[in-house]
């Protein structure tokens, strides 16, 4: 009887698992599939200016999304599915006490997937920038960068934080992505800080890390590498919202990256 109920328990367990990851899946294909279209459809309705720049920024944060959950899956979600399975393929029904305990820690390793699965669900949708508000999704996005654990990552604020426009909050997120994207490529750093400072009259934000550095002369000289052009990308966005965009880096210590946005009267009364 008490082998029948252990069967019993191995392929409800196991059906659940399999379930799971058709569903994410399946979720994951169709939510890709129908924000591609519409974002395809919008980018052939705007052409210049800074409408154009705001489709590029929801599209590449889309795409950068995509990766990251990609990343989150293989990573993340991939081995602890992979424990669960394993306790459940060594389970032994002669052995009560062991069993109990690993059902014990299979159901807690797939209540973790089933989060993590909800986790990148919602950040399927990438208007989550705009229903989040910047600070929460650069907290977002700087802690699936530690869960990865080859970074130590640090966010703080100065001052009483307030709502920017939405169309520059989504500019600004974009182009903090592409400086730790940077960071992530080229600097061989280990931390990642962000600060973000709130005043009457200006919000900032500084990204910071402690990576090798760079010699800033070829940019200034206005050489075309492939870098540069990222970097003068970046300051372009800044000037369409108005803001200031600025780096400074030092061969060895890392690299520090700011970006000052004067704000107008009402924000600076908003609460």
């Amino acid at each position: 009887m008490q082998t029948f109920s252990a069967d019993i328990i191995v392929i409800v367990v196991s059906t659940l698992f399999v379930l799971l990851i058709i569903s994410a899946i399946v979720i994951f294909t169709f939510l890709y599939q129908k924000r591609h279209q519409r974002y395809m459809k919008e980018r052939a309705d705007l052409q210049t200016g800074f409408q154009q720049i705001l489709l590029e920024s929801q599209l590449e944060i889309q795409e950068q999304t995509l990766q990251t959950i990609s990343q989150e899956i293989h990573d993340n979600i991939g081995q602890v599915l992979s424990l669960a399975k394993l306790n459940l393929g060594t389970m032994d029904i002669n052995q009560l006490d062991q069993l109990q305990q690993k059902m014990d820690d299979s159901k807690g390793l797939i209540g973790k997937a089933i989060q993590d699965l909800r986790d990148i669900s919602r950040s399927l949708n990438t208007d989550y920038v705009s229903e989040m508000g910047l600070l929460q999704a650069i907290s977002y996005e700087l802690e699936m960068i530690r869960k990865s654990g080859a970074y130590t990552t640090s966010l703080k604020t100065e001052g009483l934080p307030v709502k920017l426009e939405a169309q520059k909050e989504l500019i600004i997120f974009r182009m903090v992505q592409e400086v730790i994207n940077n960071i992530i490529k080229h600097a061989k750093a280990s931390t990642i800080l962000i600060l973000l400072t709130y005043k009457p009259d200006t919000f900032s934000i500084a990204v910071n890390d402690n990576g090798t550095g760079f010699d800033l002369t070829p940019l200034n000289a206005g050489e075309n590498t492939k870098f540069g052009l990222g970097i003068r990308n970046l300051h372009k966005r800044a000037q369409l919202i108005g803001a200031h965009f600025s780096i400074a880096s030092t061969l060895g210590i890392g690299t520090t990256v700011t970006l000052h946005l004067p704000l107008s009267i009402h924000h600076a009364g908003t609460s």
